[in-house]
């Protein structure tokens, strides 16, 4: 009997699955931490990144970072401009990560010293959103320009972030956005996950990111998102500022 499409789509998740966890389990003993950043194309993604960048190394913070694309390494060429390593990861038109690719950097690439590794993501909101790729932190980035339903209209993605930010806030008003809508429209998918407001242009929102990236890589609880490929981990009893559920920032 053939299999079913979803039949097969289940075994390739699963297999994903086993390798996240196992990769997982490396990178803690490691002390790594590691970041997924998801978003669609032009939400701001890299411009945000190379700021969290540049403020970790200015802060003396061993970062490293993998960024995705189905072809160029321009991306890779402007986080280089923050001081962090920096690799490209060409998925010869797949349009997500999985956790074997991940896998195969990790080993080859990564520097011995990383405490966060922030793997941005191929611009996409749908297939990337499936794949566990072994992260302590899936962040989720929608800029204005993009309309408040956004989150409606990408439930699992939305629902499948420890954290979300919305990006490049100057330009809330030109745009018309209803940012009291997004809210809403994210607590719904997503209840009680923080939104973190940010603009790359002026550095709002950045010293934020990378706090709540090092809290949760330092073992502070995660907001526990509804649609999770995985459960985040184990419980932590502390208690971190920032964290708390619903805040937006």
């Amino acid at each position: 009997m053939c299999e079913s499409m979803d039949d097969v789509t289940q075994a390739v998740l699963a297999k994903n699955d086993g390798l996240a966890a196992s990769l997982r389990d490396e990178l803690t003993r490691r002390g790594v931490g590691v970041v997924n950043l998801l978003s669609s194309p032009g939400s701001g993604k890299t411009e945000l990144l190379g700021k969290v960048l540049a403020l970790a190394v200015e802060r003396r913070i061993p970062v490293a970072a993998l960024t995705a694309d189905l072809a160029t390494e321009n991306d890779a060429h402007r986080l280089a401009r923050s001081g962090a390593p920096v690799k490209q990861l060409l998925t010869d038109g797949l349009c997500h990560l999985e956790a074997r690719q991940l896998r195969g950097h990790v080993q080859s690439w990564l520097p011995e010293d990383t405490a966060v590794l922030f793997v941005e993501n191929v611009g996409n909101l749908v297939c990337p959103a499936a794949y566990d790729l072994g992260e302590s932190l899936r962040i989720v980035l929608m800029a204005v320009t993009e309309g408040e339903d956004k989150p409606l209209k990408y439930p699992t993605a939305f629902g499948s972030a420890h954290l979300v930010v919305l990006t490049k806030t100057d330009l809330a008003e030109p745009a018309g956005f209803d940012e009291a809508a997004f809210v809403a429209h994210v607590q719904r998918v997503n209840p009680g996950v923080e939104v973190v407001r940010s603009c790359a242009r002026d550095g709002a929102g950045i010293a934020t990111v990378l706090e709540r990236v090092l809290a949760a890589r330092d073992g502070a609880p995660v907001h526990r998102p509804p649609l999770a490929p995985r459960p985040h981990g184990h419980e932590h009893a502390q208690q971190t500022t920032g964290l708390a559920a619903g805040r937006v920032s």
